[in-house]
């Protein structure tokens, strides 16, 4: 048989802004990704991890197989976001690890994962010293997860320049990718012919190019098929598996030369843009795996065995998702989300404010590195073995190698200051902060809030040095209006939207304190990214009023700052709090004391006008209430706050619906128009009533049937999204039970009798999490069921049959699959 010369390779380019709160390093609530906590969860849910276990179904719809998209496309996850799916999706961060492994087996020994510039920033718009560090730290990065050296690297937005281009190649990047209109010209390699223009991005993308150097270095570039790209993610070919796998196969052309036909789209495309887009794409690989004539590939195996024939060079400073080159991100050049009537005309005035504080920062960070580093800007690409693991040990290893002379604890404190303030200064230029349509918007505003925490690190380093800093950058953020009157400018947005989110130490002791009211707290409690030790604690009590007293010592895991506070906090019930803190040193110990004793005498006493006056005369201030805490906290102690009274509104909502049930159903029945308040009592005791069912150990089938019955009697709209949330991870819980029990017949039973139930809800659930456990427990059940009895093992493969036939599962083609999987070696 003739060797196959027809190659396909699909590229996912993986990638979310960063979106942790600077002080916290954790993502807070964003109300808009609801029913999840945030827009990373929502879609990672969505496609990071649908992608490690797509499904491909019958004509039922019932699932014949799951797969790893990962290990038979090319990809890119951004460093920042598989940093958050480590540590937050941990399953999801398997299959990913799993799909690379993979990859290297099907293809020849090369991983189908490629490198990232570390922080997502335009690389032709930052200066030569922070390309590097974006390198550096995206190798690192890759190394970090992948265990090996990355042969390819995702430049951000595909922006490239020249110079950017070369430093990859510097540092051993093979390839990159970028799209067909940033190729300006072609020759051959092997005749040494005139140069070719290639206008209107007519250069042939099925062949790779290199791009030669001054320094004398090179690398090779794949440039995408742009109108195949463009039709995943905008014109709907992933509504189709086999439509996508037709398209891609009619790229070739009458050549018998290799080709490769490559796509590369945002990942987001498989999934999250296009819902069930995933398992568009795990046909199409399956249909291109069974096909004949192509095969399956990644770049770096297809370079491996076609090297280029053609060199090529670039159009400097351009981009796949701006027509002006990379003006998306410094002009209103245009390019936008969409809304009419607005103007982009604050990203050149944002940009500059940024460029000019990174460049004052530059002598300064010389200056103070010079005390404490052997050189500031190698320990600036050092430092990213301590952004990716905050251990201690990783710490004193990064000093150890990096320090001037062995620093004392003010000196390590500072030090790891000053490299805080430089990751800042990277996490600034984020692109997504230009990219869209106002500077009010949340990611625009993320990035601001990364500039704040760089001035206030700067602040706390140079002092006098820095005075101006911030007044400079505000005057330049005064000429970045937004298009939203409300908003005003850069400058205004500055000071009410991110000013506010800005935190110290003392701010950390006053929300410990506060929520103390509400939570149990061990000796040593993390929060966030600060670790509290309790040193004392009392609480005095009388009637609803209750003062708590306190010595906490603070330190934050990022920087190692310290220091020690008290604390008093009064609550009379309800949101009624207020706290005071400040410092407190080994010498305020008696004075603490006696404050406390004469406190405690006055609640005693119920003299709590007086408590107020000495808490005052003591601490000088009360500066904290409820809404100091921070914002997932605040939420969940409002929560708390509000169960008693919501639970009156759902009692006398459900009270008035019970009395006037027969009523509602009268007027349903006849098709009379039934009052709101009557409809309104009757959606919220309706749903309030499946929520409990489904919310109660073992769900109350007799109660979830009654309510169902009910809604479909009185034309009830079911809060479905809340419904099938919480449905779908009661499912979840049940089958990790089961799948920790190692055979256990009564887990079984109980998430089999589970999934009876919640067959009957009528809605769609997404079931998809506890589908991947049904799979994870069906492939290890030869080995993995040691809790099982062999007179055990009939029962079981019956009802766990069963229980895949309720989750949606052929589970004769699963099964049938897996032994041919083992069979084969697969």
């Amino acid at each position: 048989m003739a060797p196959i010369k027809r190659f396909v390779c699909i590229h996912g380019h993986f990638y979310q802004p960063p979106r942790e709160n600077p002080w916290l390093e954790t993502v807070e609530t964003q109300d808009s990704a609801a029913p999840y906590h945030d827009w990373n969860e929502r879609i990672c849910a969505e496609c990071y991890a649908t992608n490690g276990a797509a499904r491909m179904v019958n004509h039922k719809n019932q699932i014949t197989r799951i797969v790893n998209n990962y290990a038979g496309i090319s990809f890119n996850i951004g460093p920042t976001l598989l940093s958050w799916v480590k540590e937050n999706a941990p399953r999801t961060y398997r299959m990913i690890l799993d799909g690379e492994r993979r990859s290297r087996k099907n293809f020849k020994g090369h991983s189908s994962a490629m490198a990232q510039v570390y922080n997502h920033v335009i690389m032709p718009l930052a200066n030569r010293r922070d390309k590097i560090t974006q390198i550096r730290w995206g190798i690192a990065d890759y190394q970090s997860h992948y265990g090996i050296a990355p042969e390819g690297m995702w430049l951000s937005e595909t922006a490239a320049d020249t110079e950017s281009l070369e430093l990859l190649a510097q540092h051993g990047i093979k390839f990159t990718v970028l799209a067909p209109h940033q190729c300006k010209r072609i020759r051959s390699l092997k005749n040494g012919d005139d140069w070719i223009d290639t206008p209107s991005a007519n250069v042939d993308t099925t062949r790779p190019y290199l791009i030669r150097f001054d320094s004398g270095v090179s690398m090779a570039i794949f440039f995408y098929d742009g109108p195949s790209s463009r039709a995943i993610a905008f014109e709907g070919l992933l509504n189709s598996g086999d439509n996508l796998a037709a398209r891609l196969k009619v790229g070739f052309s009458d050549s018998a030369q290799p080709q490769l036909v490559h796509v590369a789209t945002d990942g987001e495309s498989y999934g999250h843009h296009h819902k069930h887009g995933e398992m568009a794409l795990a046909y199409a690989l399956r249909l291109l795996e069974q096909d004949k004539v192509v095969k399956l590939t990644n770049y770096g195996s297809y370079l491996s065995q076609f090297p280029p024939e053609y060199e090529c060079q670039i159009v400097d400073e351009t981009s796949w998702s701006c027509v002006h080159g990379v003006e998306r991100w410094r002009s209103d050049c245009g390019c936008n989300g969409g809304h009419a009537g607005w103007n982009q005309a604050w990203r050149a005035p944002l940009r500059k404010a940024l460029d000019d504080l990174r460049d004052a920062l530059g002598p300064l960070t010389e200056q103070e590195g010079a005390k404490l580093f052997k050189d500031a800007w190698v320990a600036r690409d050092a430092y990213i073995e301590v952004v990716l693991d905050r251990s201690p040990e990783t710490v004193d290893h990064f000093l150890l190698e990096q320090q001037h002379h062995r620093l004392n604890e003010a000196e390590r404190v500072r030090a790891l200051e000053l490299m805080e303030m430089q990751r800042h200064a990277q996490l600034m230029y984020t692109s997504c902060g230009w990219f869209f349509d106002d500077i009010a918007g949340i990611e625009t505003v993320q990035i601001i809030a990364y500039a704040a925490r760089v001035l206030q690190l700067a602040q706390t380093l140079f002092s006098a040095q820095a005075a101006g800093l911030e007044a400079a950058f505000l005057e330049t953020m005064l000429q970045a209006h937004s298009n939203d009157p409300q908003a005003g400018d850069g400058a205004r947005i500055y000071k009410e939207k991110v000013s506010s989110l800005q935190l110290g130490l003392e701010q950390v002791a006053a929300h410990y304190a506060i929520s103390s009211i509400f939570s149990s707290y061990s000796d040593e409690t993390r929060l966030f990214c600060y670790t509290v030790q309790r040193l004392s604690y009392d609480i005095f009590t009388s009637g609803r009023g209750r003062l708590a007293l306190g010595r906490v010592h603070i330190t934050s895991t990022i920087t190692g700052e310290q220091q020690s506070f008290s604390f008093a906090v009064l609550h009379f019930g309800d949101q009624n709090i207020t706290a005071a803190v400040k410092t407190y040193a080994d010498t305020d110990s008696d004075s603490f004391e006696a404050f406390m004793a004469e406190a405690a005498q006055f609640v005693l006493r119920a003299d709590f006008p007086e408590v107020i006056r000495i808490i005052d005369r003591y601490y000088g201030h009360v500066d904290y209430s409820l809404t100091s805490l921070f914002t997932d906290e605040q939420r969940r102690i409002v929560k708390l706050i509000l169960n008693s009274t919501l639970s009156n509104i759902e009692s006398s909502l459900t009270t008035i619906y019970e009395d006037h049930a027969s009523l509602l159903h009268f007027l349903s029945q006849t098709g009379l128009p039934k009052p709101p308040a009557l409809t309104l009592a009757a959606g919220f005791a309706v749903n309030a009533g499946l929520r409990r069912a489904l919310e109660s150990d073992p769900v109350d089938q007799a109660a979830l049937r009654s309510f169902l019955s009910l809604a479909k009697a009185d034309q009830v709209q079911l809060e479905t999204p809340t419904l099938s949330y919480i449905a779908d991870q009661r499912m979840k819980r049940a089958m990790v039970e089961l799948q920790m029990s190692a055979g256990s017949l009564e887990l079984l039973d109980r998430a089999l009798n589970l999934s009876r139930i919640l067959v009957e809800l009528p809605f769609e659930l997404n079931l998809w999490q506890a589908q991947n456990i049904w799979y994870e427990i069906m492939r290890s059940s030869s080995y993995g069921l040691t809790a099982l009895g062999q007179e055990d093992r009939p029962r079981w493969d019956t009802e766990f049959g069963e229980l895949g036939r309720l989750l949606s599962i052929d589970t004769t083609a699963i099964q049938a699959q897996d032994l041919n999987a083992v069979t084969t070696g697969d």
